[in-house]
């Protein structure tokens, strides 16, 4: 079953538990889908891989929203947010640690045969597209910095 496939099955029992945040967090997620579905050269086909990276943008999306209205005093409009990034971060994979994001750079960067700052380029390039979901690009860029340094 795809992402899209369980969203749309996961709206269905949202609706019959009366569960208000998660239908309306997964209502987002399905239109973003189905916009990206549409878009030109899409072939009305949507990837888990290109699923798995819309579902990050929404949950990044989401805690920085909720962090702006932490910062400006509303924890109401905060809470709400948190808790719909949080259903967008429940169908994303767990996320590694720093212990496995660490050996999963060093594979990478093994196998590119990078060895120095210069080649940071071609490590980034193949591990956020094998870490996407996984891991945050901030985080992976800062390691990939100190590996190579």
């Amino acid at each position: 079953m795809t992402l899209f496939d369980q969203v749309s099955k996961d709206i269905v029992a949202a609706m019959k538990a009366k569960d208000k945040v998660r239908l309306q967090a997964l209502r987002n997620i399905k239109k973003y889908f189905i916009e990206a579905k549409t878009a030109p050269g899409a072939n009305d086909t949507l990837s888990d891989e290109t699923a798995m990276k819309i579902l990050a943008k929404l949950a990044k999306q989401g805690r920085d929203t909720a962090a702006l209205y932490s910062e400006q005093n509303r924890p109401d409009l905060a809470e709400e947010e948190n808790a719909q990034a949080a259903v967008v971060e429940s169908y994303l994979p767990q996320p590694l640690s720093a212990e496995e994001l660490e050996a999963a750079l060093k594979e990478i960067i093994a196998a590119v045969g990078a060895e120095g700052p210069k080649d940071m380029g071609k490590v980034m390039g193949t591990a956020t597209k094998q870490l996407a979901g996984k891991a945050d690009g901030k985080a992976i860029s800062a390691k990939v910095k100190e590996l190579l340094g």
